[in-house]
């Protein structure tokens, strides 16, 4: 029989953190810090929106792009938190996700060959998705003495006549880090000079601890030249809905569209009307826990300081990456023997690309007494190194 496989697949390397997370299923007693996922349940008026549309039957396909009453609400929401307008019947395409908007933007606009730019450490799906769509992705290795943001020498460093798609991601998973109006005026001086595109991973834009998320987008010159991604998960806590978007110029989303239409058909229909209950009228929940994650944060931060554990601050999503380098372990070292001795999960560094040796990501979507209970364990961990 032939190789049923296909070599570029089988070439790609699973996801760190699922390989980390089979690990912790097998030990009994353990403490999780690791899954990205928000600990509060979906707001109680969105569960009843999606109880709602089942008990009226409205389980039938919608437009391959979402319920235009969907795409209208997403583009009021991105005008009033973004500050760019998007129509919602030509450029707004309601995915599973956010992830599927990142496989759709990468295989809309890239030819075999071209680089994408891919800041690490970073959401694990970025150089994956690029290699599926026959891409060569291209790292830059952040700094935590740059609080993990790109600059602008970094980024025209790593630019060549290959060039096309940078992928920016802030707030940023695994670190936490953002990227102020300054920071980004300066990349998008390089990005229009270069003549690059640019997909702006912004899944954690509602959570920022100290200012208001801004979007590359909304700076001049670069609505045309970037296709934006969120979703609900993160800020709504609609993990398993699986509801995202994308949004962008209209000659990128008819191709983004295209093949949503042939690979997804639609989202998910319950889905698509619960998502319009949560951004009419769930400003106030999320408002809540971000201040809930807030508290998180600072008690997280605290803790580490109080045991020795250097940690940048971070400003946006709910990790926090601590630096271990003065323990004299690798990531994976570290992470594994904290769980086998102390039953604690983090995930190593090196989940989110090479760049992220000697860091572990730490997430704070746990309850208080879930991190003043690891923490206390991590404190005996490290004591004894």
């Amino acid at each position: 029989m032939r190789n049923p496989l296909s070599d570029k697949v089988v070439d790609i390397k699973p996801s760190g953190i699922r390989k980390f997370f089979d690990l912790v299923s097998e030990i009994p007693d353990a403490i999780s810090l690791g899954v990205g996922e928000p600990d509060f349940d979906t707001p109680w008026r969105v569960r009843e929106e999606g109880i709602y549309s089942l008990e009226k039957g409205r389980t039938f396909y919608t437009a391959n792009a979402g319920l235009i009453e969907l795409r209208t609400e997403i583009s009021k929401y991105l005008e009033k938190k973004i500050h760019v307008s998007y129509d919602p019947a030509k450029e707004i395409v309601v995915t599973v996700g956010g992830s599927e908007g990142i496989d759709l933007a990468l295989r809309a606009m890239l030819n075999p060959g071209d680089e994408v730019i891919i800041p690490q450490p970073c959401f694990v799906s970025y150089i994956p998705c690029t290699l599926m769509a026959d891409g060569v992705p291209v790292t830059i290795p952040l700094k935590e003495e740059n609080q993990f943001r790109l600059t602008k020498e970094e980024l025209l460093a790593a630019v060549t006549d290959k060039t096309k798609v940078l992928v920016l991601s802030y707030p940023n998973n695994p670190t936490g880090a953002v990227m102020t109006k300054e920071d980004l005026e300066a990349i998008r001086d390089v990005v229009v000079e270069k003549d690059l595109f640019v997909i702006s991973d912004e899944i954690y834009s509602e959570l920022i601890y100290n200012g208001e998320h801004i979007s590359i987008a909304s700076l001049e010159g670069m609505r045309e030249r970037t296709i934006v991604i969120n979703g609900f998960s993160k800020a709504f806590a609609m993990t398993g809905w699986r509801m995202g978007y994308a949004v962008g110029p209209r000659l990128i989303m008819e191709q983004i569209t295209k093949i949503h239409q042939f690979a997804i058909m639609c989202a998910p229909t319950t889905g698509q009307y619960a998502a319009i209950e949560a951004l009419k009228n769930c400003e106030e929940d999320v408002q809540l826990m971000r201040e809930s994650y807030n508290q998180r944060r600072k008690f997280l931060l605290n803790e580490f300081e109080k045991i020795g554990m250097k940690c940048f601050e971070p400003l946006g999503a709910f990790y926090a990456f601590p630096n271990i380098t003065a323990f004299g372990l690798t990531s994976d070292e570290f992470a594994n023997r904290l769980l086998k001795e102390e039953k604690v999960a983090v995930v190593p560094g090196t989940a989110f690309g090479d760049s992220g040796e000697g860091f572990l990501r730490v997430s704070y979507a746990y309850s208080i007494e879930e991190l003043r209970n690891a923490m206390e364990r991590i404190g005996r961990f490290v004591h004894r190194l």
